[in-house]
């Protein structure tokens, strides 16, 4: 029987050829190509797939959030995630919220048809540089694992929530209605905090330490 993918990517010529690209493998077919995760039940009803291909960066409902919602409604479904930009902090949030694996898009058309295939089969195909700084982010944090007292605001917390979330400054400041400079304050309180230097740091500790 065939693997049965879907696709959720932005960028229009991407999307087509990734549609393109699977079709034409013998023992894949793809169920379903969305420019966004916005109406997600839905479009997953609908294509009913094996794998999901899940940019990370999309419009509207975020990678990360689609990661965590079709893990919570379609269990059984794997994800393997894509990004144009290995980010530390995205990485680490769409690993820790469910996904399988996780390919640069420059990944070649090959290499990316195995990536699918190893997914399907239960791996976790990631491009070279992406797994290394998991590795790297997991070493770094290992001492996080044991619980300590994190005395964080709810505006901190909510934050925090946010940026586990893949979500920019920007969007931070319009989903809490306050200003991006008061939104760097914030942040920079949640780093003096948790004892970190940076998003990707804060994002790891807050999954970890089960903050948000």
């Amino acid at each position: 029987m065939a693997i049965r993918v879907s696709v959720f990517e932005d960028n229009k010529k991407l999307r087509e050829s990734l549609v393109q690209l699977i079709n034409s493998e013998e023992d894949m077919i793809c169920t379903g190509a969305f420019a966004d995760a916005n109406r997600l039940i839905p479009n997953m009803q609908q294509a009913n797939p094996d794998v999901v291909m899940m940019d990370i960066n999309m419009p509207g409902v975020s990678g990360i959030e689609a990661v965590v919602v079709i893990k919570k409604k379609f269990p059984n479904v794997q994800i393997l995630m894509q990004t144009v930009f290995d980010d530390d902090d995205k990485i680490f949030a769409a690993i820790c919220a469910g996904a399988s694996g996780y390919m640069l898009k420059k990944t070649p058309p090959q290499k990316m048809i195995e990536a699918i295939l190893e997914t399907h089969l239960g791996g976790a195909p990631m491009t070279a540089s992406v797994a290394v700084k998991v590795l790297q982010m997991f070493r770094s944090q290992a001492s996080a694992q044991q619980s300590e007292f994190i005395d964080l605001s709810e505006r901190e917390r909510e934050i925090l929530r946010l940026l586990v979330k893949g979500k920019s400054y920007k969007a931070v400041a319009a989903d809490c209605f306050i200003s991006i400079d008061t939104v760097s304050t914030h942040v920079r309180h949640i780093y003096e905090k948790l004892h970190v230097h940076s998003k990707s740091e804060a994002v790891a500790k807050a999954i970890l330490q089960k903050l948000v």
